[in-house]
């Protein structure tokens, strides 16, 4: 039972961690939306409103998918992603995908946005934790069948496009794939044609390379494609050591795009300074170490494999927002997860966080049935 309740002990910890990490994210939200929402909306509370709307609907998803059985997601994995699969599709379907800035990843419902590439993110780790654990017990037709099911959502995410999306979505296969039982010569092999695909397929847009070449040189478009770039930089150079203190950011005031959405972390480095940002990070990196602390606590192959890439899908996409805020990175469409504004991601974030719980739950009852059988054991000796 010693076991179990160090298991109960780091839960605690990875969900106190990432409670702080929503709760910073509330604040944020309502201190660089407020005036955009008073412009737009006549009041303050619109985008907090929202946020909390969708938090609520996260913690209830997240709830339902922790009482669900493992073995459940594990076996059904890769038809729930075809379902999410069918879903993106919709989004390029014309008169029901909502495009924007020249990119169709929305639909338009009963009011709400939905943005079906967050929800893939996750069930493609449903779908290719199955496909490798189960290669050596299928034949060829359904290595192929399982292998679509991989390939079609990111074809899908490439023709929106969501190069972002489709770049965590490769990431996250290929850490499933070297954690899984997968063959090692296949893996490598898999893995570089993938890579050389991605690069081609990154070169192969011009728009792509336009953003490749403001990422070297912002300065060299100021006004045009290296704006949203530099401001962000003058945001973190505003904030300085201590920052400028909450809900006193410049950069909100319509000067940075997004600036509660995917560059909300300039906004965090404006108001709370090197010490906000510096507090953001440790945070990140807590719930990283408390996530693969935890996993490595379970017994079953199959939950420590899921269990790890929720905490991987998590941890990359909030180190390439902050690559990308900071300027280490090519400006991509990720949003910092639990922090950023956005109902999609969010509730996405919490279905990953409900599978990690599944995953925990289940195998926390084997153990304590396990524990009671050995006790049982010794008491009939």
């Amino acid at each position: 039972m010693e076991q179990v309740y160090e298991i109960d002990k780091i839960t605690k910890q990875l969900l106190s961690v990432i409670a702080i990490i929503i709760t910073i994210g509330l604040i944020m939200i309502y201190s660089s939306s407020f005036i955009l929402s008073t412009e737009i909306y006549q009041h303050s509370y619109h985008y907090i409103g929202r946020q909390l709307i969708y938090l609520m609907m996260g913690l209830g998803i997240a709830v339902i998918v922790a009482k669900t059985k493992y073995s459940f997601w594990y076996k059904y994995g890769y038809m729930i992603n075809i379902a999410a699969t069918m879903i993106v599709a919709l989004t390029i379907v014309k008169g029901l995908g909502n495009n924007v800035k020249g990119a169709s990843r929305w639909l338009s419902v009963g009011g709400f946005s939905i943005q079906p590439g967050e929800l893939v993110k996750f069930t493609i780790i449903l779908s290719a934790l199955f496909f490798f654990e189960q290669w050596h017990a299928m034949d060829p037709k359904q290595r192929a069948k399982h292998g679509f099911t991989l390939l079609l959502p990111v074809a899908l995410l490439i023709k929106q496009p969501d190069f972002g999306s489709f770049s965590i979505c490769f990431i996250v296969v290929s850490f499933v794939g070297f954690m899984s039982s997968f063959p090692r010569k296949y893996f490598y092999i898999t893995l570089l044609v993938g890579s050389i695909s991605g690069i081609i397929i990154l070169f192969s847009q011009a728009y792509r390379v336009k953003r490749m070449l403001t990422y070297l040189d912002p300065w060299k478009n100021p006004q045009g494609s290296g704006f949203q770039i530099i401001q962000s930089y003058m945001a973190f150079a505003n904030g300085s050591f201590l920052g400028k203190g909450l809900g006193n950011s410049n950069e909100k005031l319509f000067y940075l795009p997004e600036a509660h959405n995917d560059f909300i972390f300039s906004v965090v480095g404006e108001e709370l300074g090197f010490i906000g940002v510096f507090l953001v990070i440790v945070l990140f990196v807590a719930m990283i170490y408390f996530g693969f602390k935890l996993v490595l606590k379970l017994q079953n192959r199959v939950a420590v494999i899921l269990g790890a890439s929720i905490i991987f899908v998590l941890g990359i996409q909030a180190l390439l927002n902050m690559g990308v805020v900071l300027g280490l990175l090519p400006t991509k469409g990720l949003n910092l997860p639990f922090i950023s504004y956005g109902g999609s991601s969010l509730i996405c974030n919490f279905f990953g966080l409900g599978l990690l719980m599944s995953a925990v739950r289940g195998c926390r009852e084997e153990l304590i049935i396990k524990a009671k059988k050995e006790e049982s054991w010794q008491t009939a000796q």
